[in-house]
């Protein structure tokens, strides 16, 4: 199945995507050592958020209305990014830091985050692409902490997603119906989301 027939199916062709990326990480996955409770909960979260990510990018484009033009941008880029990934884990066969396996180069948990950071970045603005980065920031230490990847793998990961977005993704010149604001009450930080029907 090509990338194009993927795209052409609309929805039912995301969803064969999002199962795809979840399988191809799950066949490459398996920890050669024991990890620390620490390193545990740290690599759990990185594995909810590869899913979360793009879900949440996606899911984005259904907030803002902005049709079908906005989750084919995200879907471009997200195939990008995983296809290229995947194509060099296999052309550089790098082994992992942990001695697993030999697909280390480049992360493909960071380049699935940073695709999505930086499409809701570029499409509807960085007071939205912060948080997004700050998570796909956190999807990469998870990548070191767990021995999965190093700096390097990461970095490749963080480049080829940030890229994909950046080559696929126009910016959504519509009305923008959610808000984000922050602020202290009681010298607590608080962050407010305000959405216009």
């Amino acid at each position: 199945m090509g990338s194009s027939s993927i795209l052409r199916r609309g929805p039912r062709g995301f969803k064969a995507l999002v199962v795809l990326v979840f399988l191809s990480s799950s066949l490459t996955y398996g920890q050669v050592g024991p990890l620390t409770p620490s390193q545990k909960a740290h690599q759990v979260a990185g594995d909810v958020l590869l899913g979360a990510m793009p879900a949440l990018a996606l899911g984005s484009t259904f907030i803002w209305q902005d049709g079908q033009k906005g989750a084919y941008q995200f879907s471009k880029a997200l195939i990008g990014a995983v296809v290229l990934t995947y194509g060099l884990k296999l052309a550089i066969n790098k082994e992992r830091p942990n001695g697993e396996n030999n697909n280390s180069f480049p992360s493909g948990h960071t380049s699935v985050a940073f695709a999505s950071a930086a499409f809701v970045q570029k499409r509807y603005g960085w007071e939205y692409g912060i948080p997004a980065y700050l998570l796909a920031g956190y999807v990469g230490y998870t990548r070191i902490k767990t021995t999965k990847h190093d700096g390097l793998d990461v970095l490749a990961g963080a480049t080829i997603g940030v890229g994909m977005s950046y080559l696929f993704t126009k910016r959504y010149e519509g009305k923008k119906k959610l808000g984000v604001s922050s602020g202290f009450i009681e010298n607590i930080p608080t962050i407010g989301l305000t959405y216009k029907f």
